[in-house]
């Protein structure tokens, strides 16, 4: 206000700028006189202040305002998590737009019975400057900014802390006017403080966990292949672009919540393709199985619940860009990748940040159903929730350690007391691949290969060789010579000649849910036995999967064709625990 009291004085004296403040229009595009620097400018017309002032016969809606009021309706801003109120623009908002928005002309002032001429040009031409009348892909202007919508808010400053040169108008609104100064071009696209690590972003906003983000103390650079992540800004460091690395606040292409692309990934991987971040994630997702962001776009929503209602998968439903960094943790613990992140319990309930890996995988691999097992196993319905539950016969040791005591085959130094993630199995596959199941060319994301093959026919001359190179994934913690003497006890290993781990063992956890067909002790089903019943069968005598007494189990290969009945193939060696 001040620099434009003293615009007002010196256009009186035929705008000759006589201090520092009047100087900075004389230099800058607002100068649209005939002698202004910019392109855009009149054909003839002298005066500098004409333009937006009058000293006589000026409209009553600002200070001596000489400019036609553009008399449009906008589309406003909106999304799920805007608590402000949104009007029809007005106040020191309609000054800017009577230009900005490209509906009148630029030389439609009240002290001139016609238009001032710019030549060829009347309004803005097609750009970032000129926003039309839809504002929705605009920051929100002209709404009341005061302690109630901070409180709804939770991550917007309360008033009294908003400070110059960032400030309200008179009825306490926010306007084009807190973040830009006509008058003054100092900082660049008029801005009344410097976007440099989001300096003006942050005289009003206070996103939680900001501070001890990668994102906010990062200062790697673009190199250079590519599409530049930075293209409206000055800035070349991850830092000092901070927001605006993934927002716009004009014209923005994603105009919910003003992302600089409306595909909610390429705001992401414009810097994680390996050209700004050290990990190229956008290669893992052109894996045969993924975590397919490409797939959905304007599903996902900032404010939906931890239980996904919609099936869908975008980079923010694991990773909260404002809350990530690199710190570590054991399992079970999230590490700082998943910081801030969704989660949901082992009870099934939400849980505002996840504490813990699993919670995170859990929102769409518990009760959310579509997501369907590759394999059709005797129980279990997919629902990892249940499958990893510390109540169960056995689980692999993701939520607490396991429930069986002597494991002989684990490798140090993981012992039957050790805790797992999810992610270490199920990740990008290949040396030196990102961590996090982004990507892989092995069968539901995993790490290394595990062959899910219904009869992998190992041939006669199996070996731990054989083993390792099928099931590799099993091998990371399990000994592959412990694991083949086990099974040569079985049967002479007649039934490891035909198939393979999956088939008897579920790598999450077996349910506990035995039912009359499954025995009659639960220990049958200790070591995560939960079999593949396209290839192990209840016997179509009696209906079980085991002959607990006999120590038998049915393989589909060994069934009378006749359907009568099943014939007995040995499943355990003697002196195993059922």
């Amino acid at each position: 206000m001040k620099n434009l009291i003293k615009i007002i004085i010196f256009y009186c004296s035929l705008c000759i700028p006589i201090t520092m403040e009047a100087q900075s229009i004389i230099t800058s595009k607002h100068n649209l006189s005939a002698s202004g620097p910019g392109t855009i400018k009149a054909s003839s017309e002298t005066e500098v202040c004409i333009f937006c002032h009058t000293p006589h016969n000026a409209r009553t809606t600002g200070p001596l305002w000489n400019k036609k009021d553009p008399g449009a309706i906008y589309t406003l801003y909106n999304s799920s998590t805007l608590n402000a109120i949104l009007g029809q623009p007005d106040g020191t908002s309609m000054m800017c737009l009577s230009c900005h928005d490209g509906t009148i002309a630029l030389g439609s002032v009240y002290s001139k019975p016609t238009p001032i001429s710019f030549g060829g040009i009347t309004t803005l031409p097609s750009g970032n400057t000129n926003l039309g009348t839809n504002l929705a892909d605009d920051h929100p202007i002209s709404f009341v900014y005061n302690a109630t919508l901070t409180a709804a808010n939770g991550q917007l400053k309360n008033p009294a802390a908003i400070t110059q040169p960032v400030s309200l108008d008179i009825n306490g609104k926010m306007q084009c006017t807190s973040c830009h100064d006509a008058h003054d071009n100092t900082n660049a696209n008029f801005l009344v403080a410097s976007t440099q690590c989001s300096a003006l972003c942050y005289s009003c906003h206070d996103k939680n966990y900001w501070g001890n983000s990668s994102h906010s103390t990062s200062y790697k650079t673009w190199n250079g292949s590519g599409t530049n992540p930075w293209f409206h800004t000055p800035y070349t460091t991850v830092a000092d672009n901070a927001c605006e690395s993934c927002h716009e606040p004009h014209s923005a292409g994603g105009p919910v919540r003003l992302l600089n692309y409306q595909h909610e990934e390429d705001n992401c991987l414009n810097c994680h393709n390996g050209n700004v971040a050290a990990k190229n994630i956008q290669t893992q997702l052109t894996k045969t199985y993924k975590h397919n962001v490409y797939a959905f776009t304007g599903v996902h929503d900032e404010k939906e619940s931890a239980v996904m209602g919609t099936t869908h998968v975008e980079c923010v439903d694991c990773h909260n860009p404002h809350a990530v960094n690199n710190s570590t943790a054991s399992a079970p613990n999230v590490n700082g990748f998943l910081n801030g992140v969704l989660g949901v319990d082992i009870n099934g309930s939400p849980v505002n940040p996840a504490q813990y890996e699993y919670q995170v995988c859990f929102r769409c691999h518990s009760d959310n159903l579509a997501i369907l097992p590759y394999t059709q196993r005797y129980r279990g319905v997919g629902n990892m929730r249940l499958n990893f539950a510390t109540t169960n016969v056995s689980y692999h040791p993701v939520e607490a350690a396991g429930q069986n005591p002597t494991v002989s085959s684990l490798i140090a130094p993981m012992t039957t007391s050790s805790k797992v993630y999810c992610s270490d199995c199920h990740g990008s596959d290949g040396a030196g691949a990102p961590a996090g199941p982004h990507g892989s060319n092995n069968i539901a994301i995993l790490k290394y290969a595990y062959d899910t093959t219904r009869f992998p026919m190992l041939g006669t001359n199996w070996n731990a060789t054989d083993l390792s190179m099928r099931w590799p994934l099993c091998f990371q913690c399990h000994n592959v010579s412990n694991v083949t003497t086990i099974h040569t006890n079985i049967s002479g290993g007649h039934f490891m000649k035909y198939t393979g781990c999956n088939t008897c063992h579920d790598p999450h956890g077996y349910d506990g849910s035995l039912g009359t067909n499954g025995g009659n002790i639960s220990s049958a089903f200790q070591y995560l036995l939960n079999f593949d019943t396209t290839v192990i069968r209840p016997n179509l005598v009696n209906g079980k999967m085991i002959d607990i007494p006999n120590r038998k189990c049915y393989f589909v290969c060994h069934q009378n064709p006749s359907g009568t009945g099943g014939v007995y193939h040995e499943h355990l060696s003697t002196g195993s625990s059922f």
